[in-house]
């Protein structure tokens, strides 16, 4: 909870070099790191023990009857944020997808005017969505593709607007687990970033220093990092620790708009509607039933897994180094 502000993208507030060297492992794996883990462990397999509990079950009914209003409203909500979200964009100019990704070509703006009218029917939604794909694509060719992969989340929508203006799902998975899915991968990999180059939040943090709460820096940069990388991950377990993670990152995102502004808010809306249809969704699916030990070892793993991923991939592409 002590982290709620630094969901604001750091990107869009002050200098940054994706290509830069980025802390070296051996840095980011510390005493503060481990023990942060340690208790986002604890935590994470007290809730999977409480979830089958009468306490889980009191829980999930409880979230049933305050969420169930949007739950049955989901599909409009996203199309509504959807066109809300490339409207905004449109009108301010210039941005391709987020505030960072600059462009300068008008046709850029006219897919976007089409994207948030393809909004109106279910019919042309998945025209809307190969928009989105083409708007992703261009942000790669322009600004290659590990900077986009701080936005898969993109790809998750436009994969939600198809399946759901096509009626279908993808291999048996349904368009809002992908979404779902696309919305947790997006926030861990973007937690990495705050181990990876904690000294570009610094200006920010100073500039606002009651983020903090009176935190050294750092270690704000590294718990800030972990409870975003644990709440991500839970957004793929089991219905009661997706959804109560889900609440928790969109108070989170709701609170930075508040800190941050109109740029915050924009940036925002999509995966903040995400969240919120994480949260309302009542469904239970066969692969939630899994054993609480699972929840700490498939952590570390994903925790592993995603490191990996981010430092061999930035040392292979920018030839940095990984230690």
């Amino acid at each position: 909870m002590a982290a709620r502000d630094a969901e604001a993208h750091v990107k869009w507030f002050c200098a940054y070099d994706v290509a830069g060297q980025p802390r070296g492992l051996e840095n980011v794996l510390c005493l503060d790191f481990e023990l942060l883990l340690a208790v986002a462990v604890c935590w994470l397999f007290a809730g999977c023990l409480i979830e089958p509990t009468a306490v889980g079950a009191a829980t999930i009914r409880a979230l049933d009857r305050i969420t169930e209003p949007l739950q049955r409203r989901t599909e409009e909500m996203m199309r509504a944020v959807t066109a809300f979200f490339f409207i905004s964009i449109w009108a301010l100019g210039g941005i391709l997808l987020t505030p960072e990704l600059k462009t300068t070509s008008p046709l850029v703006g006219v897919l976007q005017l089409g994207v948030a009218a393809g909004m109106l029917s279910r019919r042309t939604m998945p025209l809307s969505a190969g928009g989105i794909a083409i708007l992703f694509g261009i942000g790669i060719r322009d600004y290659g593709v590990f900077h986009l992969a701080d936005y898969p989340i993109f790809l998750g929508v436009a994969a939600y607007l198809a399946l759901t203006g096509l009626k279908k799902d993808l291999f048996g998975i349904q368009p809002l687990d992908v979404m779902r899915y696309s919305a947790a991968v997006t926030l861990m990999w973007a937690s990495i970033e705050k181990w990876a180059y904690p000294e570009w939040s610094f200006p920010l943090l100073i500039e606002h220093a009651g983020i903090t709460l009176g935190f050294d820096n750092e270690f704000y940069m590294r718990a800030a990092g972990m409870v975003e990388f644990v709440l991500a991950f839970a957004l793929i377990w089991t219905p009661l620790i997706r959804r109560c993670a889900g609440a928790v990152l969109t108070g989170m995102f709701i609170s930075a708009c508040f800190e941050f502004g109109k740029v915050d808010t924009i940036g925002h809306s999509a995966i903040i509607a995400v969240l919120l249809a994480i949260v309302c969704d009542s469904r239970t699916l066969p692969s939630d039933r899994r054993a609480a030990w699972l929840a700490p070892v498939s952590l570390c793993a994903a925790l592993t897994v995603t490191l990996f991923v981010y430092y061999v991939g930035h040392a292979a592409i920018f030839k940095t180094s990984i230690l």
